[in-house]
């Protein structure tokens, strides 16, 4: 029976919150704006048992001196901290009662000076592995492989001065062969189109995926089934 009682609401709010989306009417219209306000509390919950499991994690990992056990005292510590500034709302200029986020506050500090960087630089470590992954779809084995490289080098062209010096002597009656206008085509057209089709087919997994955990066919999310 404990397991059949989240399948049980699993079903009953599904269903009732896709219906409120085709009959927008009372009482189905608050009944989106009630259960937005459940996930919040639920949400609560999670984020301090996801803070939970992240400190007993690296914490088991720092007590075993596991591989590269000195990063995980990095993150009990930052966590700790920002914790700790966010909770208390420490330097901030409106008081206890203000945003937590507020210009000025020891919180908006961090994010601005810590978090940012060290996101962007994440992010920035990714245009190596990128550039990696570029080579080796781009290398012409196949004919797929040939489109997607040449298509990949007028776009890269159509968005340099390179590309509009290389064509700008081309006639007016042949003035859609100019790089920049056949990328911008290319992006257009056929990248859109790409575009459409995936968000398609997405659609289609979310909806299917939707069905199976309204029908109790996908029960993951409650647990591995005990024999």
């Amino acid at each position: 029976m404990r397991r059949q009682v989240p399948l049980i609401i699993t079903f009953v709010v599904g269903s009732i919150l896709i219906v409120a989306v085709f009959i927008p009417h009372r009482p189905f219209s608050a009944y989106d704006e009630h259960f937005s306000m459940y996930f919040d509390i639920i949400a609560v919950f999670a984020f301090i048992l996801g803070a939970g499991n992240l400190i007993k994690i690296h914490g088991n990992k720092i007590y075993r001196r596991a591989r590269d056990w000195q990063y995980s005292i990095v993150t009990v510590v930052s966590f700790s901290i920002v914790l700790i500034i966010g909770l208390f709302k420490l330097g901030n200029p409106a008081g206890i009662a203000g945003a937590v986020d507020v210009e000025g506050s020891w919180f908006r500090y961090s994010y601005d000076h810590f978090f940012l960087p060290l996101s962007a630089t994440m992010f920035s470590t990714l245009a190596f592995y990128v550039a990696s992954a570029s080579y080796r779809a781009f290398r012409a084995k196949s004919w797929q492989a040939t489109i997607l490289l040449a298509t990949a080098f007028i776009i890269l062209l159509g968005r340099t001065f390179i590309g509009h010096l290389a064509t700008a002597w081309l006639p007016p009656s042949l003035g859609f062969l100019q790089v920049p206008l056949l990328a911008n085509w290319i992006m257009a057209v056929p990248n859109l189109a790409g575009q459409r089709a995936i968000m398609i087919g997405i659609s289609l997994g979310i909806i299917s995926m939707s069905l199976r955990l309204l029908l109790g066919i996908e029960r993951g999310y409650i647990g591995a089934e005990t024999k």
